[in-house]
C-alpha cells in the first residue's frame, strides 16, 4: 500500500510539472493531503537559528501541553542532498501528539555543505532549543534526538560524538536519548556515490561513523529499521545496537518485518500507522529516558 501511494503521488507530481506547476514531490503531496494527528499543533514557523537561509526551524507542541514537557528534535532524511522541513509537518504533529515539544530544523545540504556541515547546523539548532524552548513549554534539560535515514545519522551522531555540541557551548549531557529510523551508522568504506561525495573528503573516515563513538557514555538509543530495507541495510542498525549493548548502554532494537526504507518514515503518519508500532514504541522509549531525574529508576541513564 505504501509503495502504491508513492507511485501514484509520483504520477500526480509529473502531471503537475507538465502543467507548469513545479515544486511537487511525493512526500510534499503526502504531507499536504494526508490527515494529521489532532493532539499536536504548530506553534512556530521558520525561526532562524543562524544566518544561513537553511538554518531555520519549526516548532510543534502538544495541544494539551504539560509544563516542562520533553523536547524532541527530529532530523529528516534525503541523503544529505535534499529535504525541507515543510514536507514533514505530519511528523511534527505526530510527535507533538505523543507529548513532545517537537522541533524540525532544516540544515545545509550537499553540495553547499559536505560532512560535517550538516552536523554543525544540527548542533546550532540544539543550542537554539536549549536557549528558547522553555517559551513553548519544553524542558531544555530533557532533550531527545530522532531522525530518519540521513536524519537518523545526524541525530545519532550528534548524540554520540560530543564535539559538535561542545563547539556550540552545549553540554552533551542534555541529550537524554536518541532514536534512529533506518539510519546509516556503519558504512565505511565509502562504496556508493552519495557517501563518496558527502564524506569522501573527511581526513579520518572512521570519525564520520556513529559506530566509532558508541561507548559507555553514549545516550540510550532506540534503533529501528525495516527488514526489507535495501537502501540502508539493516546491518547498520544491528552493528550500532550491538556495540552500544556491549558498552552496557540501554538499547531498544526493532527490525520491522516487511517494511522498507520509506515505510519506516510513513509509519509515523496517521495513514500508515497500522503498518508497525514504531511511533508508540519509539515515544515510550524516549519518554522513559527523558523522565525527570527524581523519577528515574534503575537502568535509566543518569
Amino acid at each position: 500500500m505504501l509503495r502504491a501511494f508513492t507511485a501514484i503521488a509520483s504520477l500526480v507530481c509529473l502531471a503537475l510539472a507538465a502543467l507548469g506547476m513545479g515544486g511537487c514531490s511525493p512526500l510534499a503531496l503526502f504531507d499536504a493531503l494526508g490527515p494529521r494527528d489532532n493532539g499536536g499543533r504548530q506553534a512556530l514557523r521558520n525561526q532562524p537559528f543562524g544566518e544561513n537561509p537553511r538554518r531555520r526551524l519549526d516548532v510543534f507542541v502538544p495541544v494539551d501541553a504539560p509544563e516542562h514537557a520533553p523536547v524532541l528534535v527530529f532530523f529528516y532524511g534525503g541523503s544529505w542532498q535534499s529535504g525541507a522541513k515543510e514536507d514533514y509537518a505530519f511528523v511534527g504533529h505526530a510527535l507533538a501528539a505523543q507529548g513532545f515539544v517537537t522541533v524540525l530544523p532544516d540544515y545545509r545540504l550537499y553540495p553547499e555543505a559536505a560532512f560535517p556541515g550538516f552536523l554543525e547546523d544540527g548542533a546550532a539548532a540544539i543550542a537554539w532549543v536549549r536557549d528558547n524552548i522553555a517559551e513553548y513549554g519544553g524542558d531544555p534539560r530533557r532533550i531527545v534526538l530522532a531522525g530518519h535515514s540521513a536524519g537518523a545519522y545526524n541525530a545519532v551522531m550528534l548524540g554520540l560524538d560530543p564535539r559538535y555540541l561542545r563547539a556550540e557551548g552545549v553540554d552533551p549531557k542534555v541529550i537524554r536519548a536518541v532514536a534512529g529510523l533506518s539510519g546509516p551508522y556503519d558504512f565505511h568504506p565509502f562504496d556508493h556515490d552519495t557517501s563518496k561525495r558527502v564524506f569522501g573528503q573527511a581526513p579520518d573516515p572512521a570519525r564520520t561513523q556513529p559506530v566509532t563513538f558508541a561507548g559507555p557514555h553514549s545516550p540510550p538509543a532506540f534503533l529501528a529499521t525495516g527488514e526489507a530495507d535495501t537502501v540502508v541495510r539493516p546491518r547498520n542498525t544491528r552493528s550500532l545496537a550491538a556495540k552500544l549493548r556491549a558498552a552496557r548502554v540501554p538499547v531498544q532494537e526493532r527490525i520491522y518485518p516487511g517494511l522498507d526504507h520509506t515505510d519506516t518514515l510513513l509509519a509515523l503518519s496517521v495513514t500508515f500507522r497500522s503498518k508497525a508500532p514504531e511511533l508508540a514504541e519509539m515515544a515510550a522509549f524516549l519518554k522513559a529516558q527523558a523522565m525527570p531525574r527524581q523519577q528515574m529508576t534503575v537502568g535509566v541513564r543518569y
